[in-house]
């Protein structure tokens, strides 16, 4: 079952060209066979980056909207990746390269050069990246069959994204959510707030007993979904009421008070939210007014 986990919870997060070697390690433990299904939960880049790696090996599958937002957006010059990679890789070089030069001994500057490394390493290989949208897609639901293993991709309504897969695995009661539901505070910059709220409803009624998120650690029982469903309407109704005061979206960010959801998500440190997050409710709002 440990092995099983781990072989989905890193063919479902998309490894970029750079991370292929740790996809084969693990598919060499669980199995001598080739790999005959990828998953793309949804459309953001650490989710399909992947793809090029397995163009022609495997059957790539996603939802449908997964495919048009691969073909019809400009995935690599929008966020998140422009934030995530253009932007916070470059800041996090030049932090190393300071703290490398401050260091105070040669174990710890080691150390940091060792982290420097890594990350110019995969910084120079995004240059690699060739976007391959999925070849097979599905609207609803999919069931694969793994010779006595029922696996099923179920689009349970939008959320994170307007096209984001659930992997169900009903036998093994595992679920893998991608970002639809994380162990931490997910990106919401392509949110679809009040249908994320019902979707997540959907999601509680399977009947599994661990999720594998699309970040951070998997967790048991549905708790921690209950809690993720009040930080989103939390957010919602503060966002909403300085919405109705004049305040920015920039100034929201700052303001919001979701510390009460701290306890579920240790990295709530204080008010704030992240702003991509909150640029995007204001626009969701709008667009609410607008139908």
């Amino acid at each position: 079952m440990k092995l099983l986990s781990l072989l989905l919870a890193v063919l479902l997060q998309g490894p970029t060209p750079a991370l292929t070697g740790k996809a084969y390690k693990f598919e060499k433990i669980v199995t001598t066979k080739p790999v005959r299904y990828v998953v793309n939960t949804h459309f953001h880049y650490d989710h399909t980056d992947g793809n090029q790696v397995y163009a022609g090996k495997a059957d790539i599958i996603a939802h449908d909207y997964v495919k048009q937002a691969m073909q019809t957006l400009d995935l690599l010059h929008r966020e998140p990746y422009q934030t995530s990679q253009l932007v916070n890789v470059p800041r996090r070089i030049d932090d190393l390269k300071m703290q490398i030069a401050g260091a105070k001994d040669a174990a710890s500057r080691q150390m940091l050069q060792q982290q420097l490394k890594v990350v110019e390493d995969g910084y120079e290989q995004l240059k690699e990246i060739k976007l391959t949208p999925p070849n097979v897609t599905y609207s609803t639901r999919k069931v694969l069959d793994l010779g006595g293993r029922e696996v099923q991709l179920l689009f349970l309504g939008r959320g994170h994204t307007n096209g984001d897969t659930v992997v169900f695995l009903p036998k093994e009661k595992i679920v893998a959510t991608g970002d639809l539901m994380e162990s931490q505070i997910a990106y919401m910059g392509d949110a679809q707030f009040a249908e994320w709220l019902t979707t997540l409803d959907a999601l509680k009624r399977l009947d599994f007993e661990t999720d594998l998120p699309g970040h951070g650690m998997p967790f048991r029982g549905k708790e921690l979904i209950t809690a993720f469903q009040g930080y989103l309407r939390d957010l919602m109704k503060q966002g909403a009421d300085l919405r109705k005061q004049g305040v920015t979206a920039e100034t929201a960010a700052q303001r919001v008070d979701l510390t009460a959801y701290r306890s579920s998500f240790p990295q709530i440190q204080g008010r704030g939210a992240e702003l991509r997050g909150v640029r995007r409710l204001y626009t969701w709002m709008d667009e609410q007014q607008n139908q």
